[in-house]
């Protein structure tokens, strides 16, 4: 390697590889630049270069091409990878590949600076390290320098397996110094569990002189934190050519490794969570078919009626069945209903009332602060989060105890925001904290996933808190908790304050709002046509109806002067509600249209919604519900939802 390293940047934007070339010159290094992929490689083919600063995304091909060009063609060249913010699984994918390391946009350039150092070193030991096997004879003076600022572990083993040797970054990567490993074994610092297998490998590598590559190798830190490792090793031979020991390097991954996992735990997150929207949305279509022929027995019956108490019960267990699929939506993307300015400590009062009557083993000590801030959230969710809370206190307490819930106006400043996992701001905090048995660690780290529970087969089913970290993520908030065994459990949640005013509290008429209208109903399923129709006609409306996107659009171009509104499904099989609002629009553009949809407000919706479209209903709905939203949206005074 020359006394100048040769860095060659590679960014499609200019003003980026000109200031990076000028920092980087500054500093002594010899510097190339390229525009593109194919610039990039045209550079790699006539120029011997150290280290790649390589942003991933480019208009040619992306910057995992040029990495692969890199391996296949065995080009000695190191790569950190340069990405958006936007791209941390591209960053993980490259680091896979072989990737140095990686920087997020925006970086200041003495990270970039301290980054770039450490790749130069490390080629400097990829060289070094090739000198031990006799590739290269550098001086004792140099190797020892570079042995000595590198800023992965370099260790020597004699020949049964001790340590004769460890350089200074042992202590800042495992809190050893040099000394206190000397005549130790790789068995003293792994997991006792983990011992036969480190023996295995040591064996292995002695007695058949093979060159260990990559292993991932778990070692305890002096604090008993467990580290990972990528171990690297290989025989060192006298001048006998007889074996005297074994050289390496250790390499701390730990936070690769856990990126790599929450990238996989997101991934798992937005599979499950998109298969439950879908569950969601079809399950409030069946209930919607329920909730309707019930709405249509309730129209010609009163309280006097046999049958008016199961009809009631009826209702109650469309409620519960709608509940069950606001959990599924908790977790999925996208999945508040309905979201209004807020006073959060109605919300809590109330819910605190409600678990407080049926849990009377629970003594609940409210601390609800004075002038809460506003927030806008989805209330019902919200009051099932802390319903959620509550009921997880009360199961790890199981002979009763003491809940302290309280509200609090917190501002978070953008230096102290990432320890909360969010930005900083005025954010309203409500902590909910029990006197219970507590958790270990293991179980805190799982407590957020769909599906776990420590209760017994039957007796839960691990949605509870799923759906809360959902809910809460969705908001724009986060939820946390801190816990130890037979110390209670507290949990924090952070929700993002709003400067919106609170809505004052309509009263809705316990009546059936009826009309004299013409209403196109659209729907792609059978049973909540046949419903729809048989509830609008009873309201005393004329009814068109559509089955599909196109026959919607079809319908209203041939009857646009005799519809007044249309109630309009969004998810349809041929053409979307989106779609067709956007093409009754063109025929109309005073056309009125209501959205239904077992789907909630967010996503799609909103932005139709944003379109100009005049209201939201969330399926399933009343037919006194239907009543008043159909009068609101005819008479032009709908209070649209708010994502």
């Amino acid at each position: 390697m020359t006394t100048k390293p040769t860095i060659l940047i590679v960014d499609d934007e200019p003003r980026m590889c000109d200031s990076l070339e000028v920092l980087l010159s500054s500093e002594g290094y010899e510097t190339q630049t390229a525009g593109s992929g194919a610039e990039a490689l045209a550079c790699l083919a006539h120029h011997d270069v150290d280290l790649v600063l390589l942003d991933i995304v480019m208009p040619d091909m992306n910057g995992l091409e040029i990495m692969d060009h890199i391996t296949e063609h065995r080009l000695d060249s190191l790569v950190i990878v340069i990405t958006g913010h936007a791209s941390i699984d591209s960053a993980v994918e490259s680091l896979r590949k072989g990737a140095h390391d990686y920087l997020r946009k925006p970086f200041e350039f003495d990270e970039l600076l301290k980054r770039v150092e450490n790749a130069i070193e490390k080629k400097r030991l990829e060289r070094e390290y090739e000198a031990i096997n006799g590739k290269l004879q550098l001086s004792e003076k140099r190797y020892e320098y570079l042995v000595n600022n590198s800023p992965d572990i370099i260790y020597t083993l004699g020949p049964d397996g001790t340590f004769t040797y460890v350089n200074p970054a042992c202590e800042k990567l495992l809190g050893y110094q040099a000394q206190e490993v000397i005549g130790k074994t790789f068995s003293d610092f792994v997991p006792k569990d983990r011992v036969s297998e480190c023996n295995e490998v040591f064996t292995r590598m002695k007695n058949s002189l093979e060159t260990i590559r990559d292993i991932s190798c778990t070692l305890v830190h002096r604090d008993g934190s467990p580290r990972l490792f990528s171990l690297n090793g290989a025989p060192q031979f006298g001048s006998d050519g007889k074996m005297v020991g074994l050289v390496g390097i250790l390499r701390d991954i730990t936070e690769r490794k856990k990126m790599e996992m929450q990238l996989a735990q997101a991934q798992k997150m937005q599979a499950i969570g998109t298969l439950a929207g879908g569950i969601a949305h079809d399950f409030n279509n069946l209930l919607m078919g329920i909730q309707g022929r019930t709405s249509l027995m309730f129209l010609n019956i009163n309280g006097d009626h046999p049958h008016y108490e199961h009809l009631k019960g009826i209702e109650n267990i469309v409620e519960s069945g709608a509940n069950l699929t606001r959990q599924l939506l908790g977790f999925a993307r996208g999945g508040k209903y309905e979201v209004k300015p807020t006073d959060l400590n109605t919300l809590v009062q109330r819910s605190m009332e409600m678990f407080g009557r049926t849990k009377k083993d629970i003594v609940i000590h409210p601390a609800l602060q004075q002038d809460i801030w506003t927030v806008e959230v989805d209330r019902g969710q919200i009051e099932q989060v802390l319903l959620n809370l509550y009921v997880n206190a009360w199961h790890a307490m199981p002979n009763g105890g003491d809940l302290f819930v309280e509200t609090r106006n917190v501002s978070i400043p953008d230096q102290g925001a990432a320890t909360y996992g969010i930005n900083g701001g005025r954010y309203v905090r409500v902590q909910v904290k029990d006197t219970g048995v507590g958790m270990d660690e293991t179980t805190q780290r799982r407590i957020f996933e769909p599906f776990f529970t420590t209760k017994e087969m039957g007796r839960g089913t691990g949605l509870g808190l799923a759906s809360a970290y959902g809910i809460i993520k969705n908001h724009g908030g986060v939820i946390n908790v801190s816990s130890a065994k037979g110390n209670g459990t507290t949990f924090h949640i952070f929700l993002p304050v709003s400067d919106k005013e609170i809505p004052k509290k309509q009263d809705n008429p316990e009546t059936l709002c009826r009309g004299t209208e013409s209403i196109l109903l659209v729907d792609d399923e059978d049973m909540i046509l046949e419903v729809g129709e048989e509830i609008l006609r009873e309201m005393g409306y004329k009814v068109f109806l559509a089955r599909s996107g196109k026959e919607a659009v079809e319908v209203y171009k041939a009857h646009k002067g005799d519809i007044d509104m249309v109630i309009l499904d969004m998810i349809m099989p041929d053409m979307g509600g989106g779609e067709a609002y956007d093409k009754m629009k063109e025929v109309n553009p005073e056309v009125r249209v209501l959205l239904s949809s077992g789907y909630s407000v967010e996503g799609e919706a909103s932005e139709i919604l944003a379109r100009g479209c005049n209201g939201f209903i969330q399926k399933p709905f009343s037919a006194k519900q239907l009543s008043r939203t159909i009068r609101q949206v005819l008479n032009h005074q709908v209070d649209r939802p708010t994502k």
